[in-house]
């Protein structure tokens, strides 16, 4: 997937913000669909004229968030999200109290 992923240097923010922020909204907004594969963070960092260790500095806040997960050597893919239930719990929260 080619991303549409561009940064601007004399923004106040860092690039690592820059770039999280708008891969979170290519998720959030479904151009990035669960179980899609993220860019390499070599091919990413080529694309956008940054070092790898930006883009792997906004994975790893992505990741936090919930948003993708670690597919190994694979690569990372986006995260499917839980489901809600009546009352605000996830259904695997629920489960996890359950035991």
């Amino acid at each position: 997937m080619k991303t549409t992923i561009r940064v601007n240097r004399k923004k106040p923010e860092s690039l690592t913000k820059q770039i999280t922020d708008q891969l979170t909204g290519l998720i959030e907004s479904g151009v990035m669909t669960v179980g899609s594969y993220l860019p390499s963070e070599r091919d990413l960092a080529e694309q956008v004229k940054v070092a790898r260790n930006v883009v792997r500095g906004s994975y790893e806040n992505l990741m936090r968030a919930g948003k993708i997960q670690s597919e190994g050597r694979k690569g990372r893919t986006v995260k499917s999200r839980a489901k809600k239930r009546a009352g605000g719990k996830t259904a695997a929260s629920s489960k996890a109290r359950k035991k």
